[in-house]
């Protein structure tokens, strides 16, 4: 792998100095400074929250664990990395820069966060700084120009091939894991223990995972983010949802899978419906795909999956149009995926900014671009049973057209959601989490 990467990595930098060359020209600044970030502190104690790398410093280097450390970028020159290495007997210091990607950075090592601020540019009104506002160092503040960062944003939504290459490893990574949550799950094993057995086979601690693992067995998969983790398994597990993923070297991968217990073989059916439906919105992700609409679309197979099922009977047009699909999928259809799980951008209408609002009647959807090569989405559909919501539907006009019988029925199963990682190619798409499944098989 490392020599694929060494491959890559080197077109994959050219193409991040040619976009902050273009950002900061449009911008009228001379230096790109990206801050790592520094450790955050609980209130009233010494207790830092775990630390999370600023995505704009990890898009140039597989380097997520150097707080105080910085990236300096003049167009015309050869990127800097400033690197903090503190002379602490408290904590593990991270190690000297090594790798395929070293040769591509003049790197100087510095062991006071202070120190850092001598190889800095000096004219800081001349520098577009990117931070958190907790990485100042002294009058090197982060001013995250807006001309900057919306150019920047916009680009980072088209992947390297180098990006493409460490997605399909955080794929497999996640994939693996959860084979070994699903063993655990059919061996009658407790939320807590199926999270451990997930982390066990991924190899990385919470703080590494790109998101917290949600594991929900039974009706609190109706909870869209569940992540209470029981210690004690249920008497009777009838249903497993699993939403984890696995990071590589700063990428995430963001994959959802739902179980039923072989005596649930009426939910098998609906998950197998589901799974039908999303194969088919998967197929979608192609250039010139409208996001916005293929939610709406969505919309409207899963209305008609709970029309065929005798959930509703009502059309599926009726349902989407009345908002009762809504309270069986409340949620978007996806979002983009890259260096952050919610990667940014996914409603920008260009590179200088501007916003696409979300359709009508559906808030929680997380892009609404029109999608184009080398763009990395999730496509993840659900139909869930929640309390709260269908308490509310019971209370509309709409209540009679809904088979409450069998709703009711299944309430004890939670809900379905099933979620891939794709990549909108000039072709056909590629399913990162299925391409993954298949080679673990």
């Amino acid at each position: 792998m490392s020599d694929l990467l060494a491959r890559l990595y080197p077109e994959h930098l050219r193409t991040l100095q040619a976009r902050a060359d273009a950002a900061l020209a449009r911008g009228g600044f001379d230096h790109l400074l990206i801050a790592a970030g520094v450790l955050r502190y609980q209130f009233l104690d010494d207790s830092p929250y775990p630390f999370a790398v600023n995505p704009h410093f990890k898009h140039w280097l597989p380097v997520t664990k150097a707080p105080g450390s910085w990236i300096v970028y003049t167009p015309g020159s050869k990127p800097k990395l400033v690197y903090l290495q503190p002379r602490d007997y408290w904590h593990v210091v991270p190690e000297a820069p090594a790798g395929y990607w070293v040769d591509h950075f003049d790197i100087v090592i510095v062991h006071e966060a202070r120190a850092a601020r001598a190889h800095l540019p000096q004219a800081f009104a001349r520098c577009a700084i990117i931070g958190d506002d907790n990485a100042a160092l002294g009058d090197a503040k982060p001013n995250n120009p807006e001309i900057v960062l919306n150019y920047l944003h916009w680009h980072r939504s088209y992947k390297t091939d180098y990006e493409l290459a460490m997605l399909r490893v955080a794929s497999k990574l996640g994939v693996r894991a959860h084979r070994a949550a699903e063993a655990a799950f059919r061996a009658g094993k407790s939320e807590y223990d199926i999270n451990t057995a997930y982390l066990n086979a991924v190899h990385e601690t919470e703080n590494e995972l790109p998101y917290g693992n949600i594991i929900a067995l039974n009706q609190h998969a109706a909870t869209l983010h569940y992540m209470d983790l029981n210690r004690a398994p249920p008497a009777h597990a009838e249903s497993f949802l699993i939403d984890a993923g696995a990071s590589f070297h700063g990428y995430g991968s963001d994959i959802t899978r739902t179980h039923a217990a072989p005596q649930a073989r009426e939910f098998q059916e609906l998950i197998d419906a589901v799974d039908a439906a999303q194969r088919g919105f998967v197929a979608k992700v192609r250039p010139g795909q409208n996001y916005a609409d293929l939610h709406v679309h969505a919309h409207h197979v899963l209305a008609g999956i709970l029309k065929d099922q005798d959930f509703i009977r009502m059309s599926a047009e009726s349902a989407v149009e009345s908002g009762v699909a809504s309270a069986f999928f409340p949620h978007g259809l996806g979002h983009l995926l890259g260096l952050q799980v919610h990667d940014v951008a996914g409603f920008q209408k260009d590179e200088g900014g501007g916003t696409i609002p979300r359709p009508p009647g559906h808030p929680y959807l997380r892009c609404t671009r029109t999608l184009e090569p080398r763009m990395v989405t999730t496509i993840e559909p659900g139909i869930y049973f929640i309390d709260l919501l269908l308490g509310e539907l019971k209370n509309t006009p709409q209540a009679r057209e809904v088979n409450w019988a069998k709703v009711d029925a299944f309430r004890r199963y939670g809900g379905i959601r099933i979620e891939d990682d794709v990549v909108c190619a000039a072709d056909a798409p590629e399913n990162l989490t299925r391409d993954a499944f298949a080679a673990s098989a």
